[in-house]
């Protein structure tokens, strides 16, 4: 199994108030009141002056534990939320993999279980390490998105898109951070257009989301009792306080405080709260990191780790 060696993330400095998100999207005052006394979002970060490659780089170079270890990359993956984020040809992973010195790393995206591709990421790189003959073999990877498009911006009813970047070293069999299990879920018949799935799928969110975490826990061999913090994809509040009473689960100990600074920074949500809960793990500690996408069907998957 993997381990993460080390995460890094970045923030814009630039703080969007929801309300002015809000006037730029064109929602109704209660649209945005529900947002923020419901939903408990409160800002969003942006770097209108940034491109996609400066974001991606903000937080790749932040990541200490890659410093003198450049050769030992053979795999460098961008886990993305939304398929297209460039007009064609323009390629920044390939871009991001020559400004950190990874032109011999095999580079690519994957985009496959929108805000869910994060933890799809961590499993292809587990899959691609564990059949690498080279022990010492590394896999970067790394997440972020610009808000370039009104999709891109909000998930109606249910939370607003931030601007940041994260990005992850990962190796085999390292001594912390090491996954224990995962459990994934997909319903392919919620493949389709917004407007017609989106009622199924926020009706059978939580139900899914519950059932992911526990199977991936009982994969670990573990109770959930031996867990100390679930890390969310940081949708809302309202749906964690949900999952947390039909599981049991102590909604204290969901990192939930990134919902209202950030909001929703697609993929890399997961790295993000990594970072924020780091001081409050200890060795052995096990945690969840949980997610979901809507987007080609739905996804529902959580990880176990082990810091």
């Amino acid at each position: 199994m993997i381990a993460l060696e080390g995460v890094a993330t970045y923030l814009p400095e630039h703080q969007v108030p929801i309300d002015d998100v809000g006037q730029q999207l064109g929602l109704s005052a209660m649209q945005v009141k529900v947002f923020k006394r419901f939903h408990g979002l409160a800002e969003i970060r942006r770097d209108p002056e940034s491109t996609l490659l400066d974001l991606l780089l903000a937080s790749a170079t932040r990541l200490e534990a890659l410093r003198g270890r450049e050769h030992q990359v053979k795999y460098v993956i961008y886990a993305r939320a939304i398929p297209v984020g460039v007009p064609f040809p323009a390629n920044p992973l390939h871009e991001l993999c020559h400004k950190l010195g990874l032109d011999r790393a095999v580079g690519f995206t994957v985009t496959q279980q929108a805000c869910a591709s994060g933890l799809q990421a961590l499993d292809v790189a587990d899959k691609l390490l564990s059949g690498d003959p080279d022990p010492d073999a590394l896999a970067l990877l790394v997440a972020g998105e610009k808000t370039f498009t009104a999709e891109s911006q909000w998930l109606p009813e249910t939370s607003i898109f931030g601007e940041g970047s994260a990005a992850c070293l990962i190796s085999r069999g390292g001594s912390r951070d090491r996954l224990l299990s995962y459990a994934a879920r997909q319903r392919g018949e919620l493949d389709g257009e917004h407007a017609d799935v989106a009622a199924e799928f926020q009706r059978g969110y939580h139900n899914s989301i519950a059932e992911i975490i526990l199977a991936a826990v009982e994969r670990a061999g573990l109770v959930l009792d031996d867990i100390g913090l679930i890390l969310p994809h940081n949708v809302n509040h309202v749906s964690w306080q949900r999952v947390c009473r039909r599981i049991g689960f102590p909604q204290a100990q969901v990192v939930l405080g990134n919902v209202a600074r950030y909001g929703h920074v697609f993929c890399a949500d997961a790295f993000i709260n990594y970072e924020t809960a780091r001081d409050r793990l200890r060795p052995g500690d096990r945690y969840v990191i949980a997610a979901a996408g809507a987007g080609r069907g739905a996804t529902y998957s959580a990880m176990v780790f082990e810091h």
